[in-house]
């Protein structure tokens, strides 16, 4: 059985990690006049689901904040979705890569989920 040591050794970080790092490389491509709108929000929101499961990994002594912060998580990957769907909308994305990113953060929403119900497997 694998031991998790670190945030990083979690499969739902690195799934999101890999997520947000390929919406900054996406959003490169997309029109200066959307810098500060849908770039900065869609790259600040996918990083954020990051962030929030590494402060939840450090709060897990504390049941209830180590739940929070699981569901700040999972708030963001849901923005995250909002602002691609923007994307999508806009034709800065094709469908496929809308519908492929989407399906990434459904995955990734569903393990934040399992993480907050089974909070005691990592709380301690």
């Amino acid at each position: 059985m694998l031991t998790i040591k670190h945030f990083r050794d979690l499969e739902v970080y690195k799934k999101a990690f890999m997520a947000a790092m390929k919406i900054y490389e996406i959003s490169k491509g997309f029109p200066k006049d959307e810098t500060y709108s849908l770039i900065n929000q869609i790259r600040r929101s996918s990083r954020s689901v990051c962030s929030n499961l590494a402060e939840s990994w450090r709060k897990r002594r504390y049941k209830a904040v180590f739940r929070n912060k699981i569901t700040d998580a999972m708030q963001e990957a849901s923005e995250t979705q909002s602002w691609l769907e923007f994307s999508f909308a806009c034709k800065y994305i094709n469908k496929d890569l809308f519908n492929n990113l989407d399906s990434e953060y459904e995955e990734i929403i569903a393990m934040l989920n399992g993480m907050e119900k089974n909070s005691d497997k990592f709380c301690f």
